[in-house]
């Protein structure tokens, strides 16, 4: 499987298709079994589905429903790899004893991480609950091989108390620094010397020889008390804090702005020490649960490469929007996979990135070569020849083309295709003419040369984008000058409009990169200042498709006598066949 890839479906059955080994790291965050309505989060048929599924009778079916996905999380997931299984207390034992003891073994548990999931206090007393505030939840940190495993340790600041009391001394230069006992409780080498006529206590030895000491001298790390007792200068500025232990209390969201609007969202810093610790760059990275897509945000900032798999369109969607949100030069292509594509968006798409994926799709291998092919755009499995067409109505002179193509090619092959009645090439397009159709059967009927004309809509489902419409209101004048508009999106689609998501200063070359994710209602009021100002909506629907609108905002200098709508004009352009 390739990486850089957002999929949609059932995890199971796409983890059954995975390579063995071929995971480093896998974070997971699977519904908890809490019976709640709020597991239900986007609504969509995908994620309805898998909730009816998990809940069909009690504890004992929910864990044999996540035990069969660990199972072949375990089989993908490398010899140097981790798993970091996210649950609450509903089913931690469960979890634990039935399904991670059992796939991993009891000896490749690394920690049992308690993880504070808010930095404001609970106070459940209040609302009459008769137990301990319930604020943390349980992260399961395994290793597929307990001896082989990669981990980097990972540090925290030290607390303004701890740096206060022992980093208390400051250098003239205003480096704050702690003095570290230079003596040990056992001896290791020449101990027993005496130094700036200092010996250490009595039952202690010097933890350095005397030409360390000196060294340590010369290059002015020795902190001499008032007594004369030597120290070692260990600087704060150097220090790279403590290690972390297994209790996270501040992992939390940094502002208000990393909230997306998805309810049980996790914080990017509690996936950015897991990624950090237990991973290293270029290494892959698998959420099954995608959910709001923290873990592929974090994974893709920190140069990870990741596939992430829900069963819910929403999720793909959501992901999606916030790797364009933080895209910038550096970043890596990706894929995303729906149910159904829309045609605009596949017609139009980069040819050659087309013929690739469509191959794909089609079970077949592309061709490395992008020029000088002869037309020849992958094969499949048995080396048959696959041409692909980004183009509607294909005519008879691509049948003759390709048919001599294939000659040159490798003659032997086809004979042996011909000799064996079997196809001796595929062509792929969006739809063939009546000539293309009549060539063919002549073809087989007079020469025994079978070609399969394959259009794009047998290999994936092809569906119709939402169409969308903004309409804008002017509100009144901001007290600073500006204009407070509101803007009002309308999407339609058969399938239903799930959210809409905006961008208030697009670029069309940075492409889009949303200000807001999840919008439910369509509806923004925002403040523009005099200027011109270019805003894009998104619509994305049941399905997963998604359309977008461009607005160009022009706000007049208030200080002009016009009122009202006058003040402003705007120019809607639709995008369309672009996604």
């Amino acid at each position: 499987m390739t990486v850089n890839k957002l999929i949609l479906g059932d995890n199971l059955e796409i983890l059954k298709t995975m390579d063995a080994e071929s995971v480093d790291l896998i974070y997971l965050d699977p519904p908890f079994f809490s019976n709640r309505n709020y597991e239900v989060i986007w609504g969509d048929t995908g994620e309805v589905r898998s909730f009816q599924d998990r809940w069909a009778c009690g504890v004992d079916h929910y864990i044999a429903w996540l035990k069969e996905r660990v199972e072949q999380m375990h089989r993908i997931l490398k010899p140097t790899g981790s798993i970091f299984l996210h649950c609450d207390w509903h089913a931690d034992a469960y979890i634990r004893v039935d399904i991670l003891d059992k796939l991993f073994g009891m000896n490749n548990l690394i920690n049992e991480i308690s993880w504070k999931r808010s930095s404001n206090p609970h106070n459940d007393a209040r609302q009459g609950a008769k137990h301990f505030g319930r604020i943390t939840d349980i992260i399961f940190f395994y290793a597929k091989d307990v001896k082989q495993f990669t981990f980097n340790t990972q540090f925290e600041r030290y607390t303004s108390d701890y740096v206060a009391a022992a980093y208390n001394k400051i250098d003239p230069d205003g480096r704050r620094f702690k003095a570290s006992e230079l003596s040990a409780a056992k001896p290791g080498g020449d101990t027993s010397f005496e130094w700036h006529n200092y010996r250490p206590p009595a039952g202690r030895y010097w933890a350095y020889s005397k030409e360390h000491l000196e060294e340590f001298e010369r290059k002015g790390l020795i902190y001499f008390s008032t007594n004369g007792r030597p120290y070692l200068k260990r600087y704060l500025d150097e220090m790279p804090g403590s290690s972390v232990n297994n209790f996270w209390d501040n992992c939390v969201f940094r502002n208000r702005e990393e909230r997306i609007g998805y309810p049980t969202q996790k914080p990017e810093a509690l996936l950015e020490r897991i990624i950090k610790c237990a991973s290293n760059e270029g290494d892959t990275v698998l959420d099954p649960f995608m959910g709001g897509g923290t873990t592929i945000a974090v994974a893709d900032r920190l140069g990870r490469q990741w596939i992430g798999i829900d069963q819910s369109a929403m999720a793909v969607k959501v992901t999606e929007l916030r790797l364009q949100k933080q895209a910038d030069l550096f970043s890596s292509p990706y894929t995303v996979q729906l149910h159904k594509y829309d045609y605009d968006t596949l017609r139009y798409k980069d040819a050659f990135q087309f013929e690739a994926w469509i191959v794909r799709q089609f079970g077949g291998t592309p061709n490395a070569k992008q020029r000088g092919d002869m037309g020849l755009d992958g094969k499949t499995g048995d080396g048959t020849s696959i041409q692909v067409k980004r183009s509607d109505n294909i005519g008879r002179n691509v049948i003759d083309n390709f048919v001599a193509a294939l000659q040159r090619f490798d003659k032997t092959l086809l004979d042996k295709n011909i000799a064996a009645k079997k196809p001796i090439g595929y062509i792929i397009a969006f739809s063939f003419g009546k000539g293309a159709i009549e060539e063919v059967a002549r073809l087989k009927n007079k020469e025994d040369r079978i070609i399969k004309l394959v259009t794009v809509e047998e290999i994936i489902p092809i569906a119709t984008k939402p169409s969308i419409g903004v309409h804008i209101n002017e509100l009144e004048k901001d007290e600073k000058g500006g204009r407070k508009i509101e803007l009002v999106a309308a999407g339609q689609s058969a399938a239903g409009i799930e959210f809409y998501s905006w961008d208030f200063t697009y670029n069309a070359e940075k492409g889009f990169r949303p200000s807001i994710i999840i919008d439910k209602e369509g509806k923004q009021i925002q403040v523009f200042k005099t200027g011109i100002h270019t805003i894009a909506v998104k619509v994305v629907d049941n399905d997963g498709l998604e359309n977008m609108e461009i607005i160009k905002l022009k706000i007049n200098n208030p200080r002009r006598k016009r009122r009202g709508i006058e003040d402003f004009s705007l120019k809607s352009l639709r995008m369309r066949g672009k996604k």
